[in-house]
């Protein structure tokens, strides 16, 4: 059995988008491409069909991945949580033993993008923060060694 596939509605939604740019767009693209490169005849050297039949298996994988994601997670709406505790979809600021502020939100595993802050709900620091509490200490190993944060604010937006 696969384990729980969680994301946002904003997580959703870029997957869906994604999806329809490959099916209505590019995969009608490849496929006239292909078409086309086969009408010239011998097709051992021809690059454009065998690029085009290599993307097209591309572009089917990758649909597939996209439509068996959203078919089984679980959507969930971050602005209807109301939890004193850490849990998915929270927008979390830390305080590091720096004395650093880092603002992070913990999304599903398709939408992770550190350079935004959006963190994984399975990566290290993310697994960690769950279930904490505003002013409670986080301690995550590292690759450099152990981490520690401090929570200083907990929101669901």
């Amino acid at each position: 059995m696969a384990s729980q596939i969680y994301m946002t509605h904003r997580g959703a939604e870029k997957l869906k988008k994604e999806y329809s740019e490959l099916f209505q767009v590019e995969r009608p693209k490849i496929v006239e491409t292909v078409a086309w490169a086969a009408s010239n005849g011998d097709r051992s050297e021809n690059a454009d069909y065998h690029y085009g039949k290599k993307r097209l298996r591309e572009i089917d994988r990758r649909l597939k991945y996209i439509s068996d994601r959203l078919e089984i997670a679980e959507v969930i709406d971050t602005t209807q949580i109301k939890s004193e505790t850490i849990v998915f979809g929270a927008t979390v600021v830390l305080i590091d033993d720096l004395g650093k502020e880092q603002t992070y939100q913990i999304v599903g595993e398709d939408e992770y993008d550190i350079s935004k802050g959006h963190i994984s709900w399975k990566s290290p620091l993310g697994r960690a923060l769950l279930g904490k509490k505003q002013g409670e200490e986080v301690c995550v190993l590292a690759p450099g060694g152990e981490k520690y944060y401090t929570v200083r604010k907990i929101e669901y937006i």
